[in-house]
């Protein structure tokens, strides 16, 4: 079902609350790594501004613990916001309260607010604990856009039950838009070949969508930590390498879906082995056939998978990857990643990364402008294309 768009919307002198995310990465002394996710929101901003409304914004910024906490606050965010536009990023102490409305009231024509971190209030992560907080928010607005497709697949109160507050007059923004058309084609009518990569850390948390992909994809290649799970299914020794043994009968059964439906499954057939996580251990190649040494794990794929999986690659006229392939954080540990993010950057197929770690490494690597879209949301690009639909896109009106 299509939703609202905000082109569809008279902007002009109403308060339009807009959901970003603005969940970005700090430095430790508190400024900010890197401004992806701001710079993203910029378009939905500018048409506000640009359409006479009033832009205020709101979103959350890691995982505080209970209330108040000063070194997760947006402030950081609204000097970045206020540099990116040159145009006055004024800050409110809190989401909710007199100080809120007083400053939402008082907001002129070409100026912006933002409000304090959402999940310094429970309620936010909790709606049903305190149905009153979203009320508040929407109090505070005439127009709703949801702009934050990084937390769409969460059903909390800034992000859906808002939504209940604006009938007719909740929306998509501009990124939120964007991401639903690239992920939307994965899903209906992709270029083919169509192959999918997936690493990480866990099978866990990614055999729904590993169950939609097979439906979906001419191939699949598996990487990261979660490739020993499916190579202890098949037997091979694995050494110290992080698996779930609780999923190792469920990667067997992904393999047989693979077989029967006669798609190409590419599991690493050598590995980079150490004996612990640093950059002083001590490494050394292992392959398929061998086997990993007990007192060693596996940290990233080795030369020989890497030739396999790009020379595979060639052929895809569509790539979805999400996950890393080794533990990039440590550089010896990294080559695995880039050489597939310098590969994948170099065809002229269709290349999404979908969220996360994925796109870090991309944008480490200086890379994000040779990819067709990286993703905002990792968690969100994978629910997506497992259930087709999202709470937070869900929750708006129909157009």
């Amino acid at each position: 079902m299509s939703k609202l768009k905000i082109q569809d919307l008279d902007l002009k002198g109403q308060k339009v609350l807009v959901r970003v995310d603005f969940n970005v990465p700090l430095n430790s002394d508190g400024t900010i790594s890197d401004d992806t996710r701001i710079r993203e929101s910029l378009p939905t901003i500018r048409l506000i501004l640009d359409k006479g409304g009033k832009p205020i914004l709101m979103s959350h910024l890691g995982r505080p613990k209970s209330g108040w906490d000063p070194e997760l606050s947006l402030s950081p965010c609204a000097k970045d916001l206020s540099q990116l536009l040159n145009v006055p990023v004024k800050m409110a102490n809190d989401c909710v309260g007199k100080e809120a409305q007083a400053m939402a009231a008082e907001l002129k024509d070409g100026e912006i607010l933002l409000l304090e971190n959402l999940r310094f209030h429970s309620a936010e992560e909790h709606p049903d604990s305190d149905p009153n907080f979203a009320k508040q928010l929407a109090s505070l607005g005439d127009i709703y856009v949801n702009d934050a497709f990084g937390t769409a697949h969460r059903t909390h109160s800034s992000t859906a039950t808002i939504a209940q507050y604006f009938p007719g007059k909740s929306a998509c923004g501009l990124l939120m838009q964007k991401e639903l058309s690239f992920l939307g084609n994965l899903l209906t009518n992709p270029k083919r070949p169509f192959f999918a990569i997936i690493g990480g850390a866990k099978v866990s948390s990614k055999i729904g969508v590993l169950q939609a992909l097979i439906e979906k994809v001419d191939g699949l290649f598996i990487g990261g930590a979660m490739a020993f799970t499916f190579l202890k299914a098949l037997g091979v020794s694995i050494g110290n390498s992080l698996c779930e043994d609780d999923q190792v009968s469920t990667a067997a059964e992904l393999i047989n879906a693979c077989k029967t439906k006669k798609i190409p499954l590419w599991l690493p057939r050598d590995f980079v082995a150490a004996d612990s996580i640093s950059e002083k251990a001590k490494c050394q190649f292992a392959s398929v056939m061998q086997g990993i040494p007990a007192g060693f794990q596996g940290v990233d794929i080795g030369p020989n998978t890497i030739l396999q999986w790009r020379a595979e690659l060639q052929k895809a006229a569509t790539v979805f990857w999400n996950g890393p392939l080794g533990i990039f954080e440590i550089p010896y540990f990294a080559t695995g990643t880039r050489k597939i993010a310098e590969s994948l950057a170099q065809l002229k197929a269709v290349t999404i990364v979908g969220g996360g770690d994925s796109v870090a490494a991309v944008t480490q690597m200086r890379l994000d402008k040779n990819f067709t879209h990286l993703s905002t949301g990792g968690g969100a690009s994978l629910e997506f294309l497992e259930q087709g639909h999202l709470p937070g896109v869900d929750a708006l009106s129909d157009s």
